[in-house]
């Protein structure tokens, strides 16, 4: 029997929380939740998209230690299912779920442009399937047996980035920002536009607004992002 991780954390073998989400015989799509009070980590989820059981089962034991919320889903339908009932703070994906094709689950999570980290899963590994991954917009790719030392600290620096930031098409950049819900949807636009380069006067036309409506926004923006100014939100953005 392979063992799925390189190490076990300290205090893995003290008595856990009792999850609640056995998965019954025979069942070939669920997703199980457990969420917990996470006082260390601020209630943060990690939501684990494994076709496997048991790697599901011992990562959300391996982040509950850690002090973080968890659920995990064992298909693609399940798993965006529950992303609609409650976001991730962090996604752990396997390349290949049954027969869904991880790399699309990850495109559609990028899609989603809410700066859900996401670090991958390979059972083995493939430097092309890595690329392609990292390509797409992947944090991180890990290869089974997962070494959960690299895989906690990368969770970790993952989840205090405030800003994501996408290769540049066509000579713009997309934006990602974890917790991007806290911004209404005209204020992303605004973030994009600012982001791009473009003056007030240039994005009030390419919405529709004005400049004086664009500057509103902007300062909202810049609240709820802890920017003291222009040139500090640039800053947040851009490093």
């Amino acid at each position: 029997m392979i063992a799925l991780f390189k190490q076990l954390p300290q205090g893995a073998k003290a008595a856990a929380p009792s999850t609640g989400s056995g998965i019954p015989a025979g069942s070939e799509a669920m997703s199980g939740d457990a969420y917990y009070h996470s006082y260390l980590n601020r209630d943060l989820l990690i939501h684990v998209l494994d076709a496997d059981p048991a790697t599901c089962e011992q990562l959300s034991l391996f982040f509950r230690l850690e002090g973080f919320q968890t659920a995990f889903s064992l298909d693609a339908v399940s798993f965006f299912a529950a992303v609609d009932r409650h976001r991730p703070d962090l996604a752990v994906v396997n390349m290949r779920i049954g027969s869904d094709d991880g790399l699309l689950v990850i495109r559609r999570i990028k899609s989603l442009r809410s700066g859900i980290p996401v670090f991958v899963l390979t059972d083995h590994p493939d430097v092309d399937a890595t690329v392609s991954a990292m390509k797409a917009g992947a944090h991180d790719v890990i290869t089974k047996p997962i070494d959960t030392d690299r895989l906690l600290r990368g969770a970790r620096e993952a989840l205090h980035e405030d800003v994501h930031l996408t290769p540049p098409q066509s000579g713009r950049r997309s934006v990602e920002i974890r917790g991007f819900t806290q911004l209404t949807p005209r204020e992303r636009e605004v973030l994009q536009l600012i982001t791009n380069g473009q003056s007030n006067k240039e994005a009030g036309r390419e919405l529709g607004i004005s400049p004086r409506t664009i500057e509103v926004h902007r300062a909202r923006v810049m609240e709820k992002l802890g920017a003291r100014n222009t040139a500090d939100l640039m800053r947040i953005v851009l490093t």
